[in-house]
C-alpha cells in the first residue's frame, strides 16, 4: 500500500517538476532583477510547491486536461454573466441553488463580484479587501466558495473572481499592525513621515476620483504620517518593492485558485508599481509582475485564467497580453469599444464604431477580449475625440451631449440614468443605468406605451446581436437577460445614497425572471431572443475567438456590418442604430445568403434594415 502511495507521490514530485523546470529560469531572472533576494526567491519556489500538493485531484484532472486544450476558452461557447452574490441570490448557497437558471442562459462562466471579507461601509463595492482568505459572512465562507465552485464545475461553468493586487483596506492585518508603528509592516504600504516627497507624487500621478477622494495620500494624525492611497482613504497602496508583499499576494492568489476559482480577474493592474517622479501607471515593472504571476500559475494551477483589468484603448492594452513567447495575461477587456457603442447609440453614426472595431481586428487572433454592453461600474466616456474633432465634435460639448442624452435631456432619447463623479468644473462626469434603462425599456414601462416598448426591446436585442459578432467573449451583466431596468432604492440605503452605480446593481428580480415562461410579457421577448441568438453563437463555428473578423463599409452612417469567416463558413452581421429604416448598400457577389433569425434565403447586396434591426446573413 506504501509503496502505491509513493508512486503517486513521486509522479506529483515530477508532474510540478517539469512546470517549474520550464519556466524556473526566467522566473529567477525576472525575480532577481525586481528583488536580488535568493531566500525570498527559494521561499516562493518551495511555497508553490506546497500548494501545488495541496491542490485537490479534480482541481489537477482540470489543469491537465487544459494544459492539452490550451485554447478552450477560446472557442465559441464561452458566455459570461457578472453579478454580485447578494443581489443575485442573498448567499454563496443561493448562487449554488440558481444554476439551473444560470445554464438556461446558456452561460458557462460566472463573474462573482467582490466577495472578500471586507469593511462595511468603508468597501468600495467589495475593492477594499480586509482578509484575503475569509468570505463576507453574510455571503457565507471559504467552504461554502469550494462547495460551489465544485458544483459549478459538474455543470461545465467556470467561476471567476476579483483579486485586489494594488491595495488593502486599512483594516487589514497588515494595515492595522502598520497603524501601530510596526516597521515592518509599514514597510509594506508607502509611509512618508512629512509631505515633502507626496507632494513630489501629487506633480505627476493622476487623481482616479478627485471629486469624490481627492489626491493619493491620507494623513493619518494618530501616527503621524502619510499613507498612499490611490483609489479611496479606506483603500492603502501595497508597495511590490518590498518582495514579502508580492511573495505573501502569490501566496493568497494561489491559496483562491486552490479553492477552485478558474479566471482571476486582477484588479487595477496598471497601478500595481509606484515610482516617483512618473504617473505611476503602466510602468515595465507591473508586466515584470504580471509574467511572474503567469508563470507561477502555469506551474502550479496551469487550468487558471487570468484576466486583466486594464481601462485603455485596444491597442494600449495590448502590452498585457505579453508575447508569444512571453504571455500575460491571458484576457482583457474590450473598455473603449463598450464606450464608443453608447456613443454611436447616441449619435446614430457608426462611422468611429468601425474604426474601433477595425483597430481591435487588426491585432493578433491570440488575444482575447471580454465584450459588454455594460458592467458593474460606471461608463466613462474615454473616446476617440482626435478623429472626432475631424468631424468638428468637441470632447466638452461631446461629453456633455452623451450624459444629457442618456438622462433623457437631448437626442430624442428615451434612456433613464445618473451621472456619477460629475465635475462642475470640468464638466466631466460618467454615466450609470442598466442596457434595458438605457434603450427606453423604463420609459416605455412607466408610459405604458407599447410601441415605445417595442422599439426599446428591438434595440436592446440589437446591441446584445452586436456584442455577440465582436471578436472575443461576450459578458452579461445580471438582470439584462431579462431586460432589467434602473433600481432607484440606493438612495434609501446610507451606506451606498452617495454612489449612483448602485442604480445598475440592483437587486435579482426572480418575480420578473418568472415572466420568461409568460408568452409576450417584457421579460420573455428579451430573454428568448437572446437565447436564441445565443444558440446561434454557440453552433456556428465563425462564433470562435480566432475567426477572421473584418468591417464592411454600407454607405449609411447608421449601419455596423461586421463580417466572420471560419474554416469556409462565412457571415454577415448588420446593424441598424437608427430608429428609422435604413439601407445596407454593401454588395457581396458571392452567392445566396440566409437570415439565420427568420430562416430567409436573400442576397447580401442593397440589403433594407428595419429601425434598430439587424440580420445575421450566412452565405450558403
Amino acid at each position: 500500500m506504501s509503496s502505491v502511495r509513493n508512486s503517486g507521490i513521486d509522479k506529483e514530485t515530477e508532474i510540478f517538476s517539469k512546470r517549474l523546470e520550464r519556466h524556473h529560469d526566467e522566473l529567477r531572472w525576472l525575480y532577481m532583477e525586481l528583488y536580488g533576494n535568493d531566500s525570498m526567491f527559494a521561499e516562493l519556489c518551495d511555497c508553490m510547491n506546497q500548494f501545488y500538493l495541496e491542490r485537490k485531484k479534480e482541481l489537477k484532472k482540470r489543469d491537465r486536461d487544459r494544459e492539452a486544450d490550451q485554447g478552450w476558452y477560446k472557442k465559441n461557447d464561452m458566455l459570461g454573466m457578472m453579478f454580485y452574490i447578494d443581489n443575485f441570490a442573498g448567499n454563496m448557497k443561493g448562487v449554488e441553488s440558481r444554476l439551473d437558471y444560470i445554464e438556461k442562459c446558456n452561460v458557462n462562466y460566472i463573474h462573482l463580484m467582490p466577495f472578500l471579507d471586507t469593511v462595511e461601509g468603508r468597501s468600495d463595492g467589495g475593492y477594499a479587501v480586509k482578509d484575503f482568505r475569509k468570505v463576507q459572512e453574510k455571503l457565507g465562507s471559504m467552504e461554502d466558495l469550494e462547495s460551489l465552485a465544485d458544483a459549478c464545475h459538474k455543470k461545465g461553468i467556470n467561476v471567476c473572481m476579483d483579486f485586489v493586487m494594488n491595495h488593502t483596506s486599512e483594516e487589514h492585518e497588515w494595515a492595522r499592525k502598520a497603524r501601530q508603528g510596526d516597521g515592518e509592516y509599514m514597510s509594506r504600504y508607502f509611509f512618508f513621515d512629512n509631505g515633502e516627497e507626496p507632494a513630489q507624487y501629487e506633480r505627476t500621478v493622476p487623481q482616479v476620483f478627485p471629486t469624490t477622494a481627492p489626491g493619493n495620500f491620507t494623513w493619518l494624525p494618530e501616527i503621524g504620517h502619510y499613507v498612499m492611497t490611490s483609489f479611496y482613504p479606506y483603500q492603502w497602496d501595497l508597495n511590490y518593492k518590498n518582495p514579502r508583499v508580492f511573495n505573501e499576494m502569490m501566496y493568497n492568489f494561489l491559496y483562491l485558485a486552490n479553492r477552485g476559482i478558474d479566471i482571476i480577474r486582477i484588479d487595477a493592474v496598471p497601478y500595481i508599481w509606484k515610482e516617483l517622479g512618473t504617473k505611476c501607471r503602466n510602468l515595465p515593472q507591473v508586466h515584470t509582475i504580471v509574467r511572474m504571476m503567469r508563470m507561477i500559475g502555469e506551474v502550479v494551477c496551469p487550468s487558471v485564467l487570468l484576466l486583466g483589468e486594464v481601462v485603455m484603448e485596444p491597442e494600449k492594452v495590448v502590452p498585457y497580453f505579453g508575447t508569444v513567447e512571453k504571455p500575460e495575461c491571458h484576457m482583457l477587456y474590450n473598455v473603449t469599444t463598450m464606450a464608443t457603442t453608447w456613443h454611436t447609440v447616441a449619435t446614430r453614426d457608426v462611422r468611429l464604431l468601425k474604426r474601433q472595431l477595425d483597430i481591435v481586428n487588426a491585432l493578433p487572433k491570440e488575444y482575447v477580449f471580454l465584450n459588454y454592453l455594460r458592467c458593474h461600474d460606471d461608463i466613462g466616456w474615454g473616446l476617440d475625440y482626435g478623429t472626432l474633432m475631424l468631424d468638428g465634435i468637441g470632447e466638452r460639448s461631446h461629453k456633455q451631449y452623451l450624459n444629457d442624452y442618456f438622462q433623457g435631456y437631448a437626442g430624442e432619447s428615451n434612456s433613464r440614468g445618473e451621472l456619477y463623479n460629475a465635475d462642475p468644473i470640468t464638466g466631466d462626469a460618467r454615466f450609470c443605468g442598466t442596457t434595458a434603462s438605457m434603450c427606453g425599456v423604463e420609459k416605455a414601462g412607466f408610459e405604458q406605451d407599447r410601441q415605445a416598448m417595442e422599439k426599446a426591446i428591438r434595440l436592446d436585442v440589437m446591441l446584445h446581436a452586436y456584442m455577440f459578432m465582436q471578436s472575443g467573449i461576450p459578458v452579461l451583466y445580471s438582470g439584462d437577460e431579462i431586460g432589467q431596468v434602473n433600481d432607484y432604492t440606493y438612495k434609501e440605503d446610507p451606506l451606498k445614497a452617495a454612489d449612483s452605480r448602485y442604480i445598475h446593481r440592483g437587486a435579482m428580480n426572480w418575480e420578473l425572471a418568472e415572466n420568461i415562461e409568460k408568452q409576450g410579457t417584457v421579460e420573455d421577448e428579451i430573454f428568448n431572443r437572446l437565447g436564441e441568438l445565443e444558440q446561434i453563437r454557440r453552433t456556428e463555428k465563425v462564433f470562435v475567438s480566432n475567426a477572421d473578423t473584418w468591417t464592411i463599409e454600407t454607405w449609411d452612417q447608421s449601419i455596423l456590418c461586421i463580417g466572420r469567416y471560419c474554416e469556409g463558413e462565412k457571415l454577415l452581421g448588420l446593424f441598424n442604430f437608427s430608429e428609422t429604416d435604413r439601407t445596407a448598400w454593401i454588395n457581396e457577389t458571392d452567392g445566396e445568403y440566409v437570415d439565420l433569425i427568420s430562416g430567409r434565403k436573400m442576397q447580401a447586396a442593397g440589403v433594407d434594415v428595419p429601425g434598430y434591426g439587424f440580420y445575421y446573413l450566412k452565405k450558403m
